[in-house]
């Protein structure tokens, strides 16, 4: 892969950009102290908003690594404040694969963000870091993160029986997967749509 480090990206709503330490009070604020957002996460819900600051440091001091990936989610004319974030959790670099996760506040849920937010990073960990998978994974129970995945053209590969661990416990975990093959052959039917 050609890494290139977390970049700023750009999309019709959003910004995707570094976390910078300035926003631990919202991150704390719009997703990581909500129960709601956490519930199957793998991470503890923030108590206070120390430790969204000490998350943040710790991020901020990967940035220098250029397979590092870590994105806030900022809403365009919203004052440059991170709503949610998503990242690369895990690689292969000898398969090419790319693992990304994500959360967004409660407030902006079943807006289409989350989708708006992942297809930008699929176009570029697909185009510029020249990945060959891109994969995620949600408890079956997360029914929209399952959506925003397949809105994103990833495929259903299959679930896991009691094969992970999150705020719930042991858990299920359902497994999607998007193909570079995939992701062009479906650009390439886009333009050929287009040009019809």
């Amino acid at each position: 892969m050609e890494h290139k480090g977390t970049v700023t990206l750009d999309t019709d709503r959003l910004v995707l950009r570094r976390f910078t330490e300035e926003d631990a009070e919202a991150m704390f604020r719009n997703w990581a102290s909500d129960e709601q957002v956490t519930k199957y996460l793998t991470w503890p819900t923030h108590q206070s908003v120390d430790t969204s600051r000490r998350v943040l440091r710790h991020w901020i001091g990967q940035y220098q690594n250029m397979d590092f990936y870590q994105w806030a989610i900022v809403l365009k004319g919203q004052n440059d404040e991170p709503i949610g974030g998503i990242s690369v959790v895990d690689k292969d670099d000898r398969v090419k694969l790319m693992h990304v996760g994500y959360c967004l506040g409660r407030k902006w849920w079943n807006q289409g963000i989350m989708t708006e937010a992942f297809s930008a990073v699929i176009t570029f960990l697909f185009e510029e870091v020249k990945a060959n998978r891109i994969e995620a994974r949600f408890d079956p129970n997360n029914l929209g993160s399952g959506r925003v995945m397949e809105k994103c053209g990833l495929r259903y590969e299959g679930t896991l029986r009691q094969a992970d661990y999150n705020n719930q416990g042991i858990v299920d975990v359902s497994i999607y997967g998007l193909l570079a093959s995939e992701y062009y052959a479906a650009k390439q039917g886009e333009r050929k749509s287009e040009r019809d």
